[in-house]
């Protein structure tokens, strides 16, 4: 897999996590998104420890036929370490600045590992549990390569675009996953390994 480190990693001597101060962007019918670039500062060690943890091949059915999830998968309970400790940091830390807002705190941790161009992930919001009728919060970290997350309103109409890699913060809140959809597309150029942590409350998935 070829590696693209962020320029700014060699200027810090482990990873770290900066102020979070986002900027929201308003979307529409109650949906909004708060994008942070360089979060996690010294994020490509980070980015290192998740390449190694116990990834997991996923099947689905696609057109009658079994097919490869398109991305390696690995989730995290709320009981279970988290693989580094700026991980567990940035979630207490996301809990604590969205506190107002969501009224709980992030617990689980999904993470997906997009090897190359070839990995991606469809359209979708995340509707499973109680985020399908009630607002809620997604917050991803990203780590490695950056690759493109699309979003658009839900039944069609023109997409946004935020690349995200080495160590950006994406929060959706609001009725964004039941209002819009999100995907990372599939890209023909050549491109290095990313990994995206998405911090979710309890029920949300």
């Amino acid at each position: 897999m070829t590696r693209q480190p962020s320029m700014f990693d060699d200027l810090v001597d482990a990873p770290s996590l900066g102020p979070v101060a986002p900027e929201r962007h308003h979307l529409t019918r109650g949906a909004w998104l708060d994008h942070l670039p360089g979060w996690v500062r010294g994020s490509e060690a980070v980015l290192d420890v998740l390449l190694g943890i116990d990834w997991r091949a996923e099947r689905r059915v696609m057109y009658d036929n079994e097919v490869d999830t398109p991305r390696l998968l690995r989730w995290y309970g709320g009981a279970e370490r988290l693989p580094h400790d700026v991980l567990t940091e940035a979630r207490i830390r996301l809990s604590d600045h969205y506190a107002a807002e969501l009224g709980e705190p992030f617990v689980t941790a999904g993470m997906c590992l997009y090897r190359d161009g070839r990995d991606s992930v469809a359209w979708h919001g995340d509707t499973k549990g109680r985020s399908a009728t009630a607002d809620t919060m997604v917050a991803i970290v990203s780590f490695g390569a950056p690759r493109p997350l699309l979003l658009r309103p839900r039944g069609g109409g023109a997409s946004l675009r935020f690349p995200v890699g080495h160590g950006d913060l994406v929060v959706m809140g609001g009725s964004c996953q039941r209002t819009w959809e999100h995907c990372v597309p599939k890209t023909a150029r050549p491109v290095g390994p990313r990994v995206s942590v998405q911090f979710r409350p309890v029920g949300v998935a």
